[in-house]
């Protein structure tokens, strides 16, 4: 599969934050991006029917879509890529490819199962960008390791999924607490702090604060992170096995559609014009 990712990883890169730049645009992209599963109970949810059909039939389409869908979502991409591996068609393997890989990344953070998903409720507001963006900025790039050996086929890839978003779910509580608590020993002058980014001066969680929450996290974000780029690579895999294994060095339709480059340009711009803004999960 080289033959085609490691070619393509600027397409990959950049295509990969369409589906958080759709969800601006289009009414029933955000759903797809997280689950509100504590809507449906505790944990392990069982209330919560794992096989859409069975959940549609008990909740309703649109009460569903409410309170987000994104490991069935996720299952919908992987049947959509799947048949472009078996159309051999590089445009659209690349495209869903780039955005299966959000989607299983949501699933993976653990305030995209959390109703209470930027803090809203606790007075945490901004708790998902230090989470997700902001302990990454700091850390990734000199500390973690992102390593993580082969893809391998996933034999059941909705029971995978939904476990690892149960995983994302059970965490969320910790994810909160702990920055509760931590908030508790900072004084404010030492939670946050100054920057420049692009000679604009923001207010930012401070290096200490972060380091400390990272601390009691244990390495969950890191982990997280680790076990995404697992699931994404296997996901890929498993498309194109289920697809016949097709030889991805002599791939047809190479071109976008004029519909598709028409998307990409419009998402460009108005996230260029400033029309689309940085994302905290949100519901519809």
């Amino acid at each position: 599969m080289m033959v085609l990712y490691k070619n393509q990883i600027d397409f990959l890169t950049e295509h990969s934050t369409d589906p958080d730049k759709r969800r601006y645009a289009v009414s029933n992209e955000a759903p797809r991006h997280y689950l509100d599963i504590d809507h449906y109970g505790t944990y392990p949810y069982d209330n919560l029917p794992r096989k859409w059909t069975d959940a549609v039939t008990k909740f309703g389409e649109d009460s569903l879509n409410a309170h987000g869908i994104v490991p069935w979502w996720v299952q919908a991409m992987l049947n959509r890529l799947t048949g472009a591996f078996k159309e051999k068609n590089q445009a659209k393997i690349l495209k869903y490819s780039a955005e299966i890989g959000h989607y299983i990344a949501d699933a993976h953070v653990p305030l995209h199962a959390s109703s209470n998903h930027d803090g809203q409720l606790t007075n945490q507001k901004g708790i998902h960008a230090f989470w997700e963006s902001r302990l990454p900025e700091l850390l990734a790039d000199k500390e973690w390791d992102f390593f993580i050996g082969r893809a391998e086929y996933i034999q059941r890839p909705g029971e995978f999924i939904w476990s690892r978003f149960l995983e994302s779910a059970k965490a969320s509580d910790s994810v909160l607490r702990f920055e509760k608590v931590l908030s508790e020993r900072f004084p404010g002058d030492r939670k946050y702090g100054f920057e420049n980014r692009n000679g604009v001066v923001i207010r930012q969680y401070s290096s200490d604060y972060s380091n400390a929450y990272d601390k009691m996290l244990n390495g969950m974000v890191e982990r997280r992170m680790r076990q995404a780029i697992y699931a994404v690579a296997s996901f890929w895999y498993t498309a194109w096995v289920n697809a016949g294994q097709p030889d991805l060095s002599k791939l047809t339709n190479k071109e976008f559609s004029a519909e598709d480059q028409k998307e990409f340009d419009e998402l460009n711009n108005q996230w260029k014009g400033g029309k689309i803004q940085g994302r905290e999960h949100e519901t519809p």
